[in-house]
């Protein structure tokens, strides 16, 4: 019989083979025990619900008729669906693509800067917000008013910097007023204008908010011998009051306004009325119609349409890069610390500059962390809901469609079709499996190595 040797005394028999066959058994019984839980719950959670969706997609709206392919062929039909699919390429191509990058450089950035730590900090904070409340935040950021919506403020603000700015877009003169349409949007006066003559132009039809700031109440322009002298003015009084045609004391000048001379339909003059509203004009506009141009009267910038049907999944996109960027820059920042910088270091002593060392030392040795980040990104894209949902208004959610969103709106909306909606949750998990069995080979191939 086998023995076993002891510590400082002596051999003892080894436990026969049932009896370790046994223990074994008992091992394997209470692990199963232990595990027994969660299969339960994963069975019910998980195997249970995929395998009743699949067997749902087969069948009509109502449940009770056999419906066979139907739903899967509505899919690849359905102008609204094939939208999604479409709409769910792009996410799953640009989206993760853009997180990632600006994932690495930040991460390779915040290296070489003494407040990095804050700065992704910063950045990584967008990760503790949920998708429902990114969601309003965003859709208050692209909101078309500019007074409203952030991006529309900036981008209204950039162009009037580099752009005129627009005038007085609701502005018009009065029936008894010295001026008529002169067509295109544009104003006359009734009769030519003479050298030393004043001109008044009044205008109404602007809100006391709108005028131009630092425009001060308007005053009868000084006449001029040989020029054309004259004054633009908001002929209207606030509280009422005022007469019109002519300058009150409270009424202000329309500062900035455009006035041309025009002979035989050509501009022979042109000036611009001052803070009071006075303008002057050469001799050469002697004996013309003043005209105040289109130019004056044009609707005033109002930014993108972020949440039209052109931008609103570029739009939705980007609320998705704010709150994940920050995720892949941290994932990557922890395999960046782990690069041996005696290889940096190396390349730097051969010659290579910064770039070069980023493209073909760094980059190759992040490789495995940027396909985790890159694939994790993917699968959860391809399950996007929550952002689409709440960002796109009603008129464009058919344009901002994804798979998920027409999952929830072909199982729960006002004309349900659950065969249809099962047949779309299968689809989309017949799209993850692949990207998950291509993440699991990738884990198995770097643990063997």
């Amino acid at each position: 019989m086998k023995t076993a040797a002891t510590a400082g005394g002596p051999a003892r028999p080894a436990p026969p083979a049932d009896k370790r066959k046994s223990v074994t058994g008992t091992r394997k019984i209470v692990a199963a025990g232990f595990l027994l839980p969660a299969l339960v719950l994963l069975g019910a959670l998980v195997v249970y619900p995929i395998g009743y969706s699949l067997y749902r997609s087969f069948f009509d709206q109502s449940g009770s008729s056999f419906a066979g392919l139907d739903n899967y062929k509505e899919i690849f039909t359905e102008d609204s669906i094939l939208t999604a699919v479409k709409n769910n390429a792009i996410w799953v191509v640009v989206a993760p693509a853009v997180s990632t990058a600006l994932g690495l450089i930040f991460a390779v950035l915040t290296e070489r800067v003494r407040w990095g730590t804050a700065f992704k900090l910063i950045v990584f904070m967008p990760m503790a917000i949920s998708m429902l409340a990114a969601g309003i935040i965003f859709r208050l950021v692209y909101e078309q008013d500019p007074d409203r919506g952030v991006a529309n403020a900036v981008w209204v603000g950039v162009h009037d910097t580099f752009a005129e700015s627009a005038g007085f877009p609701k502005a018009h003169p009065l029936p008894l007023a010295p001026l008529k349409g002169g067509g295109g949007g544009s104003f006359v006066t009734r009769e030519p204008v003479a050298a030393g003559q004043q001109v008044q132009l009044p205008l109404v039809g602007v809100a006391a908010e709108k005028m131009p700031s630092g425009a001060k109440s308007a005053k009868a322009a000084q006449p001029d011998d040989g020029k054309i002298t004259g004054t633009a003015w908001l002929d209207f009084t606030k509280g009422g009051g005022g007469r019109t045609n002519a300058i009150d004391a409270k009424e202000l000048g329309l500062k900035g306004i455009k006035v041309e001379a025009v002979k035989d339909g050509k501009v022979v003059a042109s000036a611009r009325a001052g803070a009071d509203g006075t303008f002057t004009l050469p001799a050469s506009a002697d004996g013309a119609q003043l005209r105040l141009p289109a130019d004056n009267f044009r609707e005033p910038y109002n930014g993108v349409n972020w949440l039209g049907p052109s931008f609103v999944t570029p739009a939705i996109i980007g609320s998705y890069v704010w709150m994940w960027a920050g995720f892949a820059m941290v994932l990557i920042a922890a395999g960046l610390a782990s690069v041996p910088r005696e290889l940096l270091e190396a390349a730097r002593v051969d010659g290579a500059n910064e770039w070069q060392v980023f493209r073909r030392v760094t980059v190759p040795l992040l490789a495995p962390v940027l396909a985790v980040v890159l694939v994790t990104l993917m699968i959860n894209v391809l399950k996007i809901f929550d952002l689409v949902f709440i960002i796109a208004p009603g008129s464009a959610q058919d344009d901002a469609n994804v798979l998920a969103l027409q999952l929830y709106r072909s199982s729960f909306g006002t004309d349900s079709n659950p065969g249809l909606g099962s047949a779309i949750a299968v689809l989309l998990l017949l799209l993850v499996v692949p990207v998950m069995l291509f993440n699991i080979r990738r884990m198995r191939r770097e643990a063997r190595r």
